[in-house]
C-alpha cells in the first residue's frame, strides 16, 4: 500500500481534494475528524482536556465545547502546544490502526491521510508522497469567513500562526492549485490520483 500525506493552509481546499482522492477509490484519514473523536467523552485525550483546561470548557451536556476550548488555545501558544501533547499521540496511534487495517485488505491500495500540519510537526515524512493544496491568501480569507463565520481579523490571526504555503510548497511532490474552477481542482486531482497509481501498481 501506498501511504500519501496531504495538507495546506486553513480553507486552501485540502478537504475538497481529500473527497475528491475517496471518490476515486482512495483511503482518505482526516486527521481533524479522529481528533474531534479523540476530544469527546470517553475519548482518549477528554480527560485529560478537561484536566488541564478545567471544566469551563464543557457544554450543558459535559461534552468539550471545541469553540469555547479554540477560543482559550488559538491565542497561547503554550496552551496550544498542551492541547496537541494530548490529542496529537491518539490521533497518530489511531491514523496508523487505520492505515494497517487497509494496507491487510488492499495491498495495492493509496491511503491518504489529511492534516494541517504534516511540515510542521514534521510528520510528512512518514509518507511516501505528500500532496499540498493551495490557492491565494485572499481566497483563504474569504473561505475561511464564509464557511468558520470568522472575522477577517481572526482569519487572519489563525493565518499568522500557520507556516505560509509558499514555504509547504517546498516539501510537497505534488501541489493542487484549489484557487480556479471546481472541475479545474478535480482534473489536477485526477492526474494525481494517476501518477500515485502508477507508482503502486
Amino acid at each position: 500500500m501506498l501511504c500519501v500525506g496531504l495538507t495546506g493552509g486553513l480553507a486552501s481546499g485540502k478537504s475538497f481534494v481529500g473527497r475528491a482522492l475517496a471518490d476515486l477509490s482512495c483511503l482518505v484519514i482526516r486527521a481533524d475528524e479522529l481528533g474531534h473523536q479523540a476530544l469527546e467523552p470517553g475519548g482518549a485525550a477528554f480527560a485529560g482536556a478537561v484536566r488541564e483546561f478545567g471544566d469551563g470548557i464543557l457544554n450543558a451536556e459535559g461534552a468539550i465545547d471545541r469553540r469555547k476550548l479554540g477560543a482559550l488555545v488559538f491565542q497561547d501558544g503554550e496552551k496550544l502546544a498542551k492541547l496537541n501533547a494530548l490529542v496529537h499521540p491518539a490521533v497518530w496511534a489511531r491514523e496508523r490502526q487505520l492505515l494497517d487495517e487497509y494496507a491487510e485488505t488492499h495491498p495495492r491500495g493509496i491511503g491518504v491521510v489529511e492534516a494541517a500540519i504534516l511540515v510542521e510537526a514534521g510528520s510528512y515524512r512518514n509518507y511516501a508522497k505528500l500532496i499540498v493544496a493551495v490557492c491565494s491568501e485572499e481566497q483563504q480569507i474569504q473561505r475561511a469567513m464564509s464557511r468558520d463565520g470568522l472575522t477577517r481579523e481572526q482569519v487572519l490571526d489563525r493565518l499568522r500562526r500557520q507556516m505560509p504555503l509558499a514555504d509547504k510548497i517546498k516539501y510537497a511532490d505534488y501541489v493542487i492549485d484549489t484557487s480556479g474552477a471546481k472541475e479545474n481542482t478535480l482534473e489536477q486531482t485526477r492526474g494525481v490520483y494517476q501518477s500515485l497509481a502508477a507508482l503502486n501498481p
